[in-house]
């Protein structure tokens, strides 16, 4: 059995001896940083998960989770003292998969490390049974198999949270899907408050999915809703 190896960035030791203790005592294998040399340690380690805070005394935690992104579509979780609404939206436009606030409970770290862990490790990921394997959608082709888009042959990178997101609305195409109902298939359901989830993540794919000028890919309708039109 492989073991899950996670990165923690963080600067104060206790926190670090909480999480890292917790983790290794489940089987988990870690890595730590103080916030110096991350990018040598993502090449070196290959981390599956990446425990991030913002507030490091050498690098700025929003600048190197972006980097982290850029570079690796490793599964992120911002732990950080900063609990307000945009910096937990900048976080995830910056390509976070979830945000946790300090204080926390080890228990909530854990189900939230485990349940981004689902959603954003291919192995992990339930059989498609009798879905399609392919959908298209104008010149957007959706490999659900392989876990790939491209728009007209050209392959668009998005993060696995992304991909989730968006087989979701292609499952079920020309159907109106809730937040509710699009945070508890693709976060699960400890998630169903989390809303600006949804909200930054389909500005995330009509960004990469919806070149200037083209019909839109997803539909908002205001207060009950998305879909992709059948």
């Amino acid at each position: 059995m492989v073991t899950t190896k996670v990165l923690i960035i963080e600067d104060d030791p206790n926190i670090v001896d909480l999480i890292r203790s917790n983790l290794v005592v489940r089987g988990f294998a870690t890595v730590v940083s103080a916030g110096t040399k991350v990018l040598a340690l993502l090449e070196e380690e290959q981390p599956d998960m990446v425990l991030l805070d913002l507030m490091l005394p050498e690098a700025d935690g929003f600048e190197l989770c972006r980097q982290i992104r850029e570079r690796s579509p490793v599964a992120i979780i911002v732990v950080s003292a900063r609990g307000g609404e945009r910096d937990k939206v900048t976080a995830l436009n910056m390509g976070a998969d979830d945000y946790m606030t300090k204080p926390f409970g080890i228990e909530e770290l854990l189900a939230r490390i485990l349940a981004t862990l689902r959603r954003t490790r291919p192995a992990a990921e339930a059989t498609l049974g009798t879905a399609p394997t392919s959908i298209t959608v104008g010149d957007l082709c959706i490999d659900l198999a392989g876990e790939l888009v491209r728009i007209a042959g050209a392959e668009v990178h998005l993060t696995p949270t992304e991909f989730a997101l968006l087989r979701e609305l292609a499952l079920n195409r020309g159907k109106l899907l809730s937040r509710t109902h699009l945070l508890r298939q693709v976060w699960g359901r400890a998630y169903e408050t989390e809303t600006e989830y949804v909200r930054v993540y389909i500005s995330r794919l009509r960004a990469k999915l919806e070149p200037p000028g083209s019909r839109p890919l997803i539909i908002t309708r205001q207060g009950a809703g998305y879909l992709i039109p059948a």
